[in-house]
């Protein structure tokens, strides 16, 4: 394993995906469009932000080699994604974040959740997706670093008890991996998010807002 670039191996670079992510962005997009400034945590490759229509776009991730794949409008900040460093209060019109929280022991939960609020302008949107346990449990310690249970339920709990107020939940709106399940066609993928039958769902999709 390439310990300096731990993406590779377990989550390498796949040129099709950005197809599948341009497709995604989209779908966000029409949840938060009056957004001027986007933050993303644990950006990796940068394919979602990339492809956001935003003015300002930042992406924050722990691997510095990141860098080499964000686009020339993405402020690419290396370092804790978990404390917002730099983000000043009331900033940001959508903190986007995809498969993420499962990482993040508890007490780490409690401390970023207050900070997201914290940074979101009047009237901004928290978008995650986010393994549903109850729709993927066979599969969601696949990936040895999560360490938090997430289903739809508990997750909606969870951001009330932290000020945020649920607008859209979608239990199951993408596969469980998102390398291997979802086409790599853009037309393909357009067509799964929007479709009412979405076989091997179980990312859940969910739209919230300051409570």
């Amino acid at each position: 394993m390439n310990l300096a670039n731990p993406y590779i191996g377990a989550y390498p670079f796949l040129k099709g995906r950005r197809r599948v992510w341009r497709e995604i962005a989209r779908f966000v997009h029409k949840d938060a469009p009056s957004t001027h400034t986007v933050l993303e945590l644990g950006a990796g490759y940068c394919d979602f932000i990339n492809q956001f229509p935003a003015t300002r776009k930042i992406a924050l991730d722990l691997n510095p080699e990141m860098a080499a794949f964000a686009a020339p409008d993405v402020e690419l900040r290396t370092g804790d994604a978990t404390t917002l460093p730099g983000i000043k209060p009331e900033s940001v019109d959508l903190v986007f974040a995809s498969n993420f929280l499962e990482h993040l022991r508890q007490d780490e939960l409690d401390a970023l959740l207050p900070r997201i609020r914290s940074v979101l302008a009047p009237g901004g949107r928290l978008i995650l997706l986010q393994p549903n346990h109850r729709l993927c449990a066979d599969r969601y310690f696949e990936d040895p670093t999560h360490q938090t249970i997430f289903d739809d339920a508990g997750l909606v709990k969870l951001l009330a008890m932290h000020g945020f107020r649920v607008i859209r939940l979608e239990p199951g709106l993408l596969p469980f991996s998102m390398c291997s399940r979802l086409p790599q066609w853009g037309w393909l993928t357009r067509l799964y998010l929007w479709s009412p039958v979405k076989p091997m769902a179980a990312q859940m999709y969910v739209v919230a807002g300051r409570s």
